[in-house]
């Protein structure tokens, strides 16, 4: 097992997991950042908070330049899980917002200041592998099939008292998955040397598993 936040040369670890919703990377994430002793920051927070945000303001379609304006003044103090931020509304206008070239820009310097704590920290997210921190010592890719990604969604909706169906959620999940993966400002895929891993009929503790494999191998 590593030590003391460091990989095995010496220095504070860097992991970056990225996937499309429903994989499980939040767990993983979590469960990494806890059995190394890591920070931990789930990225697509930043952008569900900023989604909040133009939500409050009663703004139904996005425009990049108010989305640009409440990003330049956002804080790493703001980003925090709450109920509210898990709606499918909030999510739809996360996933819109993040298009714009200048919003994903001008929230790089927040998941960068995270993770130049002197702790360590495992990020996950669409783009931490490729563009947010291409230099992370360890990448995880992680990749389900929409089907399955569509009941393990809904039953986490369901657990909050939504139950918007499973065909909308399915739905929902292949609108997202072609808006990331065709956008122009870090499209979703994975890095070059990344680990790819379908987790589609693993556990959650075997997804674990392979990836300490994964990281203590490298």
């Amino acid at each position: 097992m590593v030590e003391e936040n460091k990989n095995f040369y010496g220095y504070m670890m860097i992991i970056a997991i990225d996937g499309p919703s429903g994989v499980g990377k939040g767990t993983l994430s979590r469960r990494v950042a806890q059995h190394y002793g890591l920070l931990h920051l789930d990225t697509g927070l930043i952008y569900r908070t900023l989604g909040l945000l133009l939500h409050k303001e009663g703004m139904k379609a996005v425009e990049e330049e108010a989305a640009l304006k409440i990003a330049k003044s956002m804080t790493l103090r703001q980003i925090a899980e709450s109920p509210d931020l898990r709606t499918q509304e909030v999510a739809s206008l996360a996933s819109r917002v993040s298009v714009f070239p200048s919003v994903r820009s001008a929230l790089l310097d927040m998941q960068r200041e995270f993770a130049s704590s002197d702790k360590g920290a495992v990020l996950d997210g669409r783009d931490v592998g490729t563009i947010v921190l291409p230099e992370a010592d360890f990448k995880i890719f992680l990749m389900a099939r929409p089907e399955v990604r569509a009941h393990r969604r809904l039953k986490e909706l369901r657990e909050k008292g939504i139950d918007p169906g499973l065909g909308e959620v399915l739905r929902e999940i292949l609108v997202r998955d072609r808006r990331d993966s065709t956008r122009t400002a870090a499209p979703l895929k994975p890095a070059e040397d990344a680990y790819i891993l379908d987790t589609s009929d693993l556990t959650a503790d075997e997804v674990f598993q392979k990836t300490l494999s994964f990281v203590e191998k490298k």
